[in-house]
Order: structure tokens, then sequence, then C-alpha cells
């Protein structure tokens, strides 16, 4: 099974384990593979703690300062101050993620969540697509 979903999201960190979760569901599978692929070059993916909001806000102010706006070495500025930096923070994250399905759930740990991470100020809804396979062995 093969679907398209859209997240939207400012900057920053945005958790949308549910509707996966919610397809996962609605597939009916028991056992298999969930696969996820955002279709786009400046936001990512990843997984990450859901429990305590300071752990995301660190991340995020961690990579802000790993890949700052306005480095006099960017040649790609046309599309803003924000383009280039969230590009290459696009690279040095995920653009997919493999979540094994478990007794017809996402088989993700106690405080892991999945979440869509926009490098961008203003961008609009990101499509991301899921690949549900279902275990027939």
């Amino acid at each position: 099974m093969l679907k398209k979903i859209q997240v939207q999201s400012d900057k920053g960190l945005t958790e949308f384990t549910h509707k996966v979760q919610d397809l996962v569901k609605s597939a009916g599978i028991q056992e298999g593979l969930c696969t996820l692929f955002i279709q786009h070059t400046s936001a990512s993916l990843t997984i990450q703690e859901n429990a305590d909001p300071s752990a995301r806000h660190d991340l995020e102010n961690w990579l802000d300062r790993l890949v700052p706006e306005h480095d006099p070495l960017y040649t790609h500025t046309a599309e803003g101050p924000d383009d280039m930096p969230a590009h290459i923070k696009a690279i040095l994250t995920c653009s997919s993620l493999s979540i094994p399905i478990m007794d017809g759930r996402l088989a993700l740990g106690t405080w892991q969540g999945i979440y869509l991470w926009e490098h961008r100020y203003h961008a609009g809804p990101r499509k991301i697509l899921v690949h549900l396979l279902e275990d027939n062995s």
C-alpha cells in the first residue's frame, strides 16, 4: 500500500506519528514494514523523543548553530537566507525512515515519535510518501 500524506509545520520539529499509525491501522497490517519518504529538499524526517519538548528545542538550536544563515560562502541565495541552510540541514538529517510494524502498530520505542523537521521559516504543506509492506511469511 502506498499513500501520500501532507504535514503542515512551522520551522522546527512537528510530530505526525498519529497520521502514520492511522494508516497502519486502516491497512490492517499485523507485521511488516513502514517506509516514509519526504518529497522535498529543504525539510527532513526523524524519529525523536516525544515526551520532553526541551529535547526538540535543543536539537533545533544545535542544528541552527551548526548551519547558520548568511554564511558568506553560500551562492544559492535567491530564495532567502534560510534556503541554503535548509538544504544543508536536509542532507545532514534523513529523507526517508523505515519502521517495523508489529502487532498492528508501529514498533516505536516508548518515547519515540515521527517528526517532520522543517528547515524553512515559511514552507507550504510537505508531502510524505508512506509505503506499507505486509509480511506474509
